[in-house]
């Protein structure tokens, strides 16, 4: 499902993985019985090939790892987050296109990120 740019994040690794973290990073909150979850998997992988270097790209199932996504207050899935600096910057919610990522990720990149 994951390409080898996109890893796995747990409850027990989200904030030494993500919050710790020096580089941004997207997680990718998911199920496996998710429709729109598993069509935006694609996108996912080629957003963390197109950022690779500049951002980690990490997925985390929610069946799995309820503690992390009550935390955010994920309710609906899928659903983006981008951290930096250990703070939510950014927040999208259900299946949208690559463009809309690529959006949100240049506001907290910054706009000269050449993708």
């Amino acid at each position: 499902m994951a390409s080898n740019l996109v890893g796995a994040v747990t409850d027990a690794s989200f904030d030494a993985t993500v919050l710790a973290s020096e580089t941004p990073v997207l997680v990718d909150f998911w199920a496996a019985w998710c429709g729109p979850c598993r069509a935006l998997a694609p996108v996912v992988d080629e957003v963390a090939a197109d950022y690779a270097g500049k951002l980690k790209v990490l997925k985390m199932d929610v069946d799995s790892n309820p503690a992390t996504a009550g935390r955010f207050g994920i309710r609906g899935i899928p659903a983006l987050l981008v951290f930096k600096g250990g703070k939510v910057a950014e927040q999208i919610v259900g299946f949208v296109p690559k463009e809309h990522i690529d959006g949100a990720l240049k506001r907290v990149l910054g706009a000269t990120v050449a993708v």
